[in-house]
């Protein structure tokens, strides 16, 4: 399209349409463009709504990170994913052979009704990302249009959305256009090959994004923030099938958590096994106190360690399980603090789910005896208890770090795994 009013910096807003419609086009053609665009606007609303900064702390468990679409959304693992993705790639193409975009001198914050020197290549910067009308003019300050398009820029980016930029979002911002581009061409191959026969109903996590959803009949029908694995403890790709959901779990420590963690922890805080209700069987399952262990060898690695279910429990209420050889699941935690975090990134390579009963009411949906209510009733009783899924629901676990969903709504994240083989360059966080 020759059209400068609807090229790909006006995409992403509403003013685009009007003057793409003011200019002739008209008919059919038309509609559609203004329909795309008006999805746009109500995907990119939805991702601002997700993101949005709250009071993040214990009770963050059922607050606004979780998403329960009112309408159908679209799933970042689909076959249309993969070819909105690849549609979108000459965009970018464009935007580089045009000399990318303009770097943004950090400072301290930029925020509604500052005046600084930053805002005019930070107002250049949203306006090539299609954040920012082009017509918003270009000045230094720090207006209404510009926190719009700083939030609609983080909501993208997986970062909070609060219309400041801060450390992390300057450092987003600041990500070259060639890089993206880079990861948008990496990410096409992994999303056609992942884009296949996956099932009428299926649970996705994108690795990198930490965000978990639930797909039903080709649509997002819930999308919940997780925790993932640390940059050292990588959460592996996974193609496996859930089968079953523990409630109020025992959690039996792996041996690399028993070697890397708790050896370390019991040498400078002797009380932590017995504070935490941490036991220890030997393999004959006899107890023995923790003082019968020498905690400055790998003796400890020969014994097995079984914290008791409880609101304390590293599990939380809910241990979701499926077969894997990495020997990892998905599941609840006590610290729901770090569901707030933008960094996210902080597991042995199992998954923590955000508002996790709600996943577990979907899955169990087709098991009979398992609505809402008795799923809370029995994590309030703090009974262990055991179901096996009626119909095993399909399980992947992805690495996915750019697409563009059939909307039109193009989103980066982190190459945290390093990955992309772009170096650090495509990685703006460091927990």
């Amino acid at each position: 399209m020759t059209n400068e009013c609807f090229s790909f910096n006006r995409r992403l807003n509403r003013r685009g349409v009007l003057c793409y419609l003011a200019r002739g086009a008209t008919g059919l053609g038309g509609l559609v463009m203004a329909a795309r665009a008006a999805a746009q606007d109500g995907a990119l609303q939805t991702l601002i709504d997700q993101n949005q900064r709250t009071d993040f702390g214990q009770e963050f468990d059922a607050a606004s990170r979780t998403i329960k679409m009112p309408k159908a959304s679209w799933p970042t693992l689909s076959p249309q994913t993969a070819q909105m993705t690849e549609q979108i790639i000459p965009q970018y193409d464009a935007i580089v052979s045009r000399g990318g975009w303009p770097a943004v001198p950090p400072s301290d914050r930029l925020r509604l009704g500052n005046r600084h020197p930053s805002v005019v290549p930070l107002r250049r910067r949203l306006m090539a990302g299609g954040d920012l009308d082009v017509n918003a003019g270009v000045s230094d300050v720090f207006d209404s249009y510009v926190e719009a398009g700083v939030r609609r820029f983080q909501a993208r980016h997986g970062v909070t959305v609060d219309g400041i930029v801060r450390e992390q979002t300057f450092n987003a911002l600041n990500i070259p256009a060639p890089v993206r581009l880079n990861q948008l061409r990496t990410n096409v191959v992994r999303l056609r090959s992942l884009g296949g026969n996956l099932g009428n109903r299926f649970v996705v996590c994108n690795v990198p994004a930490a965000q978990i959803e639930a797909i039903e009949n080709g649509f997002a029908v819930s999308r919940h923030t997780g925790v993932v694995g640390k940059r050292d403890r990588p959460s592996p790709d996974i193609q496996s099938r859930i089968v079953e959901v523990n409630f109020n779990p025992f959690w039996t420590v792996p041996v690399s958590i028993v070697r890397k963690d708790l050896i370390p922890k019991m040498q400078t805080e002797p009380d932590y096994l017995t504070k935490n209700r941490i036991r220890i069987f030997d393999p004959r399952g006899n107890e023995l106190a923790p003082a019968q262990i020498n905690w400055y060898s790998d003796e400890a690695v020969h014994y097995q360690f079984k914290q008791d279910p409880g609101d304390f429990n590293s599990l939380g209420s809910i241990r979701i399980n499926f077969p894997s050889p990495h020997g990892v699941y998905m599941h609840d935690t006590p610290f729901k603090n770090l569901f707030g975090e933008d960094f996210r990134f902080h597991s042995s390579g199992c998954v923590r789910i955000q508002n996790v009963r709600e996943l577990v009411a979907w899955l169990l949906s087709e098991t009979p005896g398992w609505p809402r209510q008795e799923i809370d009733r029995v994590i309030r009783s703090g009974d262990r208890k055991d179901v096996r899924l009626a119909k095993p629901v399909p399980l992947y676990w992805v690495y996915v770090t750019a697409w563009a969903t059939p909307d039109g709504v193009v989103q980066f994240r982190d190459d945290i795994y390093d990955r992309d083989g772009l170096g650090s360059v495509a990685t703006t966080t460091r927990g």
